[in-house]
Order: C-alpha cells, then sequence, then structure tokens
C-alpha cells in the first residue's frame, strides 16, 4: 500500500504515469499498472485522476512544462529556435508525447502557458496574428515530424549507423544507385556525422523563411 510518508498525491500519480509511458510506451499504461506501481489500489487513483482521459491531460501539461518559453521581449527568432530545440529535446525524452499530445482537447495551464508564449513572442515581434498561426503551424510541424523520423531511426550510435550503412551497401548494385551511394560514403559515413545535426539546418531554414516572410509584410 502507499507509504503514509509519501501520500498519493496528483503529481506523484502523474509522474510515475510518466515514467511507465516512457519505459513502455503510452499504450501500456493503465489505471491497475499504475496502483501497482504505486502500492495502492486502482480504485484510489480516482481520488486524483477523474479517469484516463484526465490521467492523460495531466501527463501532457506536465511534459509541456519541460519546453523552454519564448521570454518576454526576447527577440523572436532567437527565442523560437531554444522553444524548437527545447520542444525536440522533450518529445525525445517522451516519445508517447508525440502521439497524445495534439489529441488532447482539455490542455492544461502549463500548455496553455506554452501555447499562450509562442503566440505572444511572434506576434510582438511584428507577425499579424494570420502570419502567428502560420509560423506557429510550420515550426511545429517540422520540430514533431523530425523528432518522429528521428525516433524510427534504426539506429540510435555513429557505430550502429555506420554498421546499417555499410549492410545497405553491401546489398545494392552500386552502379544502380550512384547518387545513394555518393551521399551515404562521402558525407554520412563520415567522421562525426550525426542525423541530429540535420535538425538546426532545416530549422534554420524555416526561421530565415518566417524572417522573409515578416519583411515582405
Amino acid at each position: 500500500m502507499a507509504s503514509r510518508s509519501k501520500p498519493l498525491t496528483r503529481e506523484r500519480v502523474l509522474r510515475e504515469a510518466t515514467t511507465i509511458a516512457d519505459k513502455h510506451g503510452i499504450e501500456s499504461l493503465s489505471m491497475r499498472k499504475l496502483g501497482q506501481k504505486l502500492g495502492v489500489e486502482a480504485m484510489s487513483l480516482y481520488n486524483h485522476v477523474a479517469n484516463k482521459d484526465d490521467l492523460l491531460d495531466g501527463l501532457v501539461d506536465l511534459v509541456v512544462a519541460e519546453i523552454e518559453l519564448p521570454k518576454k521581449g526576447s527577440n523572436w527568432k532567437e527565442a523560437m529556435r531554444i522553444r524548437a530545440h527545447s520542444a525536440r529535446e522533450m518529445f525525445l525524452r517522451h516519445p508517447w508525447a508525440l502521439i497524445v499530445m495534439e489529441s488532447r482537447k482539455n490542455p492544461g495551464p502549463n500548455s496553455m502557458r506554452y501555447y499562450d508564449a509562442v503566440i505572444g513572442c511572434l506576434n510582438e515581434g511584428g507577425f499579424s496574428i494570420a502570419l502567428t498561426a502560420h509560423a506557429f503551424a510550420a515550426l511545429d510541424s517540422y520540430i514533431y515530424g523530425f523528432a518522429l523520423q528521428e525516433m524510427k531511426l534504426p539506429f540510435k550510435t555513429s557505430s550502429e549507423l555506420t554498421e546499417v550503412a555499410t549492410n545497405i551497401l553491401q546489398q545494392m548494385p552500386a552502379d544502380e544507385y550512384p547518387h545513394f551511394v555518393k551521399l551515404t560514403t562521402e558525407h554520412v559515413m563520415k567522421p562525426g556525422y550525426s542525423f541530429a545535426d540535420e535538425f538546426e539546418f532545416g530549422l534554420e531554414l524555416m526561421l530565415d523563411g518566417l524572417e522573409r516572410c515578416l519583411k515582405r509584410r
């Protein structure tokens, strides 16, 4: 049963649920399993979360708080750069958040502060409300898409990448796919290459493009 020295609270329930989701995936999270991890009957959890939807809403709000918010009065471009990197890092820590985050209908206070801060930073930086909406959607699409692609790659380290690339090259006729071979041997397999570095390149393209849109306005 729950320890008397460590009473059950909503935050404790959410943090334990986050740990389960991080380790085993969001689909493995159930009230029964969560209760077992906390040492209580599943019914006791309903004193702190109304139902599974409330639990998911709380989980999203908990991890969104990890994203660094734009500071009031900061340069919009630098603030969006910091925000993008911070959001990507959060998604890598909590892969399940990519699936759950945008499906929730009841954003919590952390989520609302996040949305409001991003919107405010762009609008105060000179973006019209319409252009703010375009910029927010474009940046989030890039951040989410890159993070998802990064998670699905069949390698985690440079040595694993080299092994995968070598295996692919050995199985294909080089004369049939010369451009793929050139990219792989002259770029991907070079010492120091990291797919994560591609995020910075794409992000700067996005930010420069938004800056051009702002100047045209």
